[in-house]
């Protein structure tokens, strides 16, 4: 029986959600959720690359032949990256400066790669689209609430963007290890 399409998109939400349902996208789950602004860019950038990369891929899965079709998707994946590398040199400097390498790490995720090659190669542009969306959406999800956890505890604040709000008392003894990368694992945990 084939999903509708609200469905298509709410999997990603919940039923395979990447890092807790799918086990996939770990590295960027453990090294750049130590903010919630971390976890939110690191999200929308993988979206961002969801998305066009699926789209781009529909269209053209008829084209491209099976034989390079993995090859091809990588080339997708990078151009969107390499877009969104600039988008965030651009226009979100600060961030792109804490979130470092790991930006280019996109093209070998396995959530984009995987969703390339398991979904968008094989469904229309609309289900494709829909797919990047909940996947994406629920990464980016996955990321800010870990990244909530580990900087509320880890720091006794939370930052959006610009101030941070204290959320405990002067007697609040933060649990510096919870922003450290033994505390991803033992947050993702």
């Amino acid at each position: 029986m084939a999903k509708t399409l609200a469905q298509e998109f709410a999997k990603g939400l919940w039923e395979e959600i990447p890092p807790f349902r799918l086990v996939l996208g770990l590295c960027p789950v453990l090294a750049v959720t130590k903010t919630v602004e971390n976890g939110l860019g690191m999200g929308l950038a993988t979206t961002f690359v969801l998305l066009g990369s699926n789209l781009l891929v529909s269209l053209l899965r008829n084209v491209i032949p099976s034989k390079v079709s993995i090859a091809c998707f990588i080339i997708i994946i990078a151009t969107f990256v390499s877009l969104v590398v600039l988008l965030m040199q651009a226009f979100a400097y600060p961030l792109f400066l804490k979130l470092g390498f790991f930006i280019p790490l996109i093209v070998v995720k396995c959530i984009v790669l995987g969703r390339a090659e398991a979904f968008a190669s094989k469904n229309n542009v609309v289900r494709s689209v829909l797919d990047g969306l909940g996947i994406g959406i629920g990464f980016t999800l996955a990321l800010a609430s870990l990244g909530a956890v580990r900087e509320v505890f880890g720091t006794g604040s939370i930052t959006f963007w610009v101030t941070p709000i204290t959320l405990f008392g002067p007697s609040f003894q933060p649990f510096s290890f919870m922003v450290e990368a033994p505390g991803a694992f033992v947050c993702l945990g």
